[in-house]
């Protein structure tokens, strides 16, 4: 029920109660009023006639008719005993039997020498009547007067009185309601106020003129502006979390206490397999590995993890999970797989370096030994140093090409672009190899585009990338075969190819040649003094330039290896 409604039936209510109440106030004044007047003249009327009244007994049955017929009431003469003497309600002449009216409380008291007064309904006549008695006469002398003028003048006067208060019932009502549309009607805009601050629109605060509505409205709007401060604090506070967690390289995924997935940011959907727009399940059902499942189960549990590794497919994760206060969980994830790749990675480093060092360090140890100990002749002597000169320039080698490997991959190495001739690079390169001692009568060729004579690359960069290449190219190119260098131009890049006869390199093994100590054929490799580093140190190099390398080739039909070298638009900068 509305509050203006609550409040007109309230006030019609109370107009109700009071009407009632003035009702019930007048009839009994006007009851009592015209009572004691009726009883006033009764007495007049009793003193007039017991002054009246005949001496002898024998006139007192006319008498009463005439005085009853002259003031219209009835009389009633008792004598001491209290038996009726005469009644004018009867006819002249002998009374019938009547009950004795000594135990009638007025007839009692005119007995006793006082005026008694009594209302109630005859048991004679059977009328409501008002019987008043004064002492007199053969006893008491008792008037009677009907009532019945007194319950019409009651009812008469009541039904003035009810109109009137039928019309004010009426008045009241009408300004109850303009009162109550007055009252609710701003306390409906307070209402609606709240109700738009509850959606967080812009809310209407009303002005009523009443001072504690108004001062229910300040404060209102008080709270408004209190709660919108907040709430941008809180939007603010929840914008930066989301962009926090959003930005976490870790895996985050919170859940609630039935286990639903309330939180998922982009490196959790990605560490676990779900796209983007994806539906997550549960979190019991997110792993399908079985100790992840005892991670989830433990932690909804209330129980927290730390530090649990967990290999789900090709990855290697680290979990940490904590249960939240009120039920649910939030789980941490840590991608290890690349940090476990560059362990394996280091563990072959460390692997294959001490292996290529340790072949050079037993031939120099062991020649030098001979030397010390079995003191050969001249010849043989020199053949010692040349093989232990020949080994500790292959570590040379190799601690060099692991230096340059260093400097490239840690980012301290930029290049210095100039524009290059392709052609000399070439042929400086093979300069430094044709005087090899294993250069077996192997050619170069140089097939050089017109549109591709340069590229925008470091000099020294560029010599270093032909000769590992060359390098590598000659130690699988048979004998009396040509090594080609060869220049393309790719849309706007320029690309440089070295081609080999050689034995060709299998499927199996092109996409890893580019790795540190990788060989194809590691025998042959160890044997020519290869480091096994080249093709890495040239893939960081063409890369460095913003570049790529690759290789093709086939068994038995040779090996072909690309760099391409982007435009001066698409290359690092110029130092």
């Amino acid at each position: 029920m509305s509050f203006a409604r609550r409040l007109v039936l309230g006030t019609v209510a109370i107009l109700i109660l009071v009407v009632l109440v003035l009702l019930w106030g007048a009839e009994r004044s006007l009851r009592r009023d015209l009572e004691g007047d009726i009883a006033h003249g009764l007495e007049n009327e009793a003193g007039l006639i017991r002054e009246g009244l005949p001496a002898d007994s024998l006139g007192w049955d006319d008498a009463v008719h005439r005085l009853s017929r002259a003031n219209g009431h009835r009389i009633t003469l008792v004598d001491r005993t209290g038996r009726v003497r005469a009644d004018s309600d009867f006819p002249p002449g002998p009374l019938p039997p009547i009950e004795n009216h000594a135990g009638r409380p007025e007839v009692r008291a005119a007995l006793e020498g006082r005026t008694g007064a009594s209302t109630r309904r005859s048991v004679t006549v059977g009328r409501s009547l008002m019987y008043l008695a004064v002492p007199g006469g053969p006893g008491a002398i008792r008037v009677a007067a009907d009532l019945t003028q007194v319950d019409a003048v009651v009812r008469r006067a009541q039904g003035a009185v009810a109109g009137a208060a039928l019309l004010a019932l009426l008045v009241g009502t009408a300004l109850a309601l303009v009162a109550a549309r007055s009252v609710a009607r701003p306390l409906t805009d307070i209402a609606a106020a709240a109700g738009g601050i509850a959606a967080g629109e812009a809310p209407r605060f009303p002005r009523s003129g009443i001072p504690e509505i108004d001062r229910l409205v300040q404060a209102l709007r008080a709270m408004h502006g209190q709660l919108a401060d907040r709430f941008d604090e809180l939007r603010r506070e929840q914008a930066e979390s989301a962009a926090l967690v959003e930005s976490m390289v870790e895996g985050v995924v919170a859940a609630d206490g039935r286990g639903r997935i309330v939180t998922a940011n982009p490196a959790a959907r990605r560490l676990l397999g779900y796209e983007a727009g994806e539906a997550l399940p549960d979190l019991p059902e997110l792993f399908r590995v079985k100790a992840a499942r005892e991670v989830v189960d433990a932690v909804l549990r209330g129980a927290p993890v730390q530090d649990r590794q967990l290999e789900t497919g090709s990855r290697v994760l680290l979990v940490n999970a904590r249960p939240l206060p009120n039920g649910g969980a939030v789980l941490v994830l840590h991608d290890l797989t690349e940090v476990r790749r560059l362990e394996a990675v280091r563990r072959d480093f460390v692997t294959n370096v001490s292996h290529e060092l340790k072949t050079p360090l037993t031939s120099i140890s062991g020649y030098a030994e001979t030397l010390l100990g079995d003191a050969p002749g001249p010849a043989t002597a020199e053949r010692f140093l040349r093989t232990i000169l020949s080994n500790a320039h292959r570590m040379q080698r190799l601690v060099d090409d692991l230096l340059d490997l260093s400097r490239i991959e840690s980012g301290r190495w930029h290049p210095t672009l100039s524009e290059v001739d392709v052609a000399a690079a070439a042929r400086e390169s093979w300069a430094a190899l044709a005087g090899r001692p294993d250069h077996r009568r192997v050619g170069l060729t140089l097939d050089v585009a017109p549109d591709a004579t340069t590229v925008d690359a470091d000099l020294d960069a560029l010599r270093q990338i032909l000769t590992n290449l060359m390098d590598n190219a000659l130690r699988y190119a048979p004998d009396g075969s040509s090594i080609i260098c060869r220049t393309r131009r790719s849309e706007a890049d320029v690309l440089v190819s070295v081609i080999d006869a050689g034995p060709g390199i299998t499927g199996e093994h092109l996409p890893r040649i580019f790795e540190r100590f990788y060989r194809a054929d590691p025998s042959r490799s160890r044997a020519e003094g290869g480091t096994g580093l080249g093709l890495a140190i040239v893939k960081h190099l063409v890369e460095a330039h913003g570049g790529r390398v690759w290789a093709e080739s086939e068994r038995g039909r040779g090996t072909t290896v690309s760099c391409l070298f982007p435009s001066p638009s698409e290359e690092p900068s110029r130092r």
